[in-house]
């Protein structure tokens, strides 16, 4: 794992030539050449940085972490058959639950609020009704989908684009901690690998490969995000896409797959019933479900015609105030209220989203 020049394809030729990781060590220079090694893998396999591999060995050690290789009763049959499936899963948490029936959740790190809050109740409704949510720790709709499953009561994947002996973004060390005690945390990477950027793209075809299939939330046209939808579809996964308002740029990268094939997704319930049979877990059906948010408090008649009017794009008071016939100081005031009540929030650029439906 830690050779130069050896990655997934290459460790692969190795174990089926020589039949075992210990077997391969133990060959000469010139049969690892003749499978075509480059020169750094020669050099260190035959001088392999064994400080390092005790590294390994020590994290293996401590509580809660696993090492999975691909011939592992436990690694992940569905990542199994991918194209380059890492030769071994580092694990922190239950590796029992990577091979429960999952669905990846991405999207963009700087969502809408109700982006992010339809993240938290699709991954919510979807967990209670016996998913796991498999996403990638990242800022936005990653973190929203970690926290919905486990406001559902259901459990939930984090595949890290680091080593497990770190966190990254540093701000979500809770909610890793929180994922590996009701789910695990994943990485391809061994001990002391920092947040390369090269790393996060690899990272997603691990994200999509445990996956039965990948739901979008949000993303722009040019987002990681539509990199993991079509390594979805390359390693034959569902892809969903959640449609937005044609002046959201980030319902561009949905509309985008939703035109490539991407089947149009409006409740949790679209969901469950597209995977159908697939995502029964241990062989029990689990009930449908619905991603509909929390009953709100009544409101009056002009509060509800204000948050219909709102729509579902970030909007301005003075555009508000065309639509209803309100004065400005009146619209200011009642979205201060709603604000208050929880049906709307501010956004940069003096503008206001809806978060639940008037």
């Amino acid at each position: 794992m830690r050779a130069p020049g050896i990655g997934p394809a290459r460790s692969a030729r190795l174990l089926e030539h020589f039949g075992s990781a210990a077997a391969a060590l133990a060959a000469d220079r010139a049969e690892w050449a003749q499978l075509g090694m480059p020169a750094a893998a020669l050099d260190y396999l035959r001088t392999p940085d064994w400080r390092r591999v005790e590294q390994d060995l020590a994290w293996l050690e401590r509580p809660g972490n696993h090492l999975l290789p691909v011939n592992d009763g436990r690694y992940p049959p569905l990542l199994r058959e991918i194209p380059q499936a890492p030769p071994v899963l580092f694990v922190h948490g239950d590796p029992d639950c990577l091979r429960v029936p999952q669905l990846a959740v991405v999207g963009t790190r700087n969502p809408t609020p109700s982006g992010k809050e339809t993240a938290r109740q699709f991954a919510a409704h979807l967990a209670g009704a016996g998913m796991i949510i498999t996403s990638g720790l990242a800022l936005g709709i990653d973190a929203a989908a970690h926290q919905g499953a486990l406001a559902g009561g259901g459990r939930t994947i984090a595949v890290m684009g680091t080593s497990l002996d770190q966190v990254y973004p540093a701000k979500h060390r809770d909610l890793a901690r929180a994922i590996a005690e009701r789910g695990a945390l994943v990485s391809e990477l061994p001990t002391g690998t920092p947040a390369l950027a090269e790393n996060f793209p690899r990272r997603n075809r691990l994200i999509s490969g445990l996956a039965l299939g990948v739901l979008v939330v949000e993303a722009a046209l040019q987002s990681g995000s539509l990199i993991t939808a079509r390594l979805a579809l390359d390693q034959g996964r569902e892809v969903f896409a959640i449609p937005g308002s044609i002046h959201n740029p980030l319902a561009k990268g949905c509309h985008a797959l939703i035109r490539q094939g991407a089947k149009l997704v409006e409740t949790a319930n679209d969901i469950v019933e597209e995977l159908g049979a697939l995502a029964a877990v241990n062989g029990e059906e689990r009930p449908s479900v619905t991603a509909t948010p929390s009953a709100m408090e009544p409101l009056d008649a002009d509060y509800r015609q204000l948050l219909a009017a709102m729509g579902d794009a970030p909007v301005g008071v003075d555009v508000l105030v065309e639509r209803c016939g309100l004065t400005a100081e009146v619209v200011s005031s009642m979205l201060l209220i709603l604000e208050l009540e929880g049906h709307t929030v501010a956004v940069p650029g003096g503008l206001y989203c809806r978060l639940k439906p008037g």
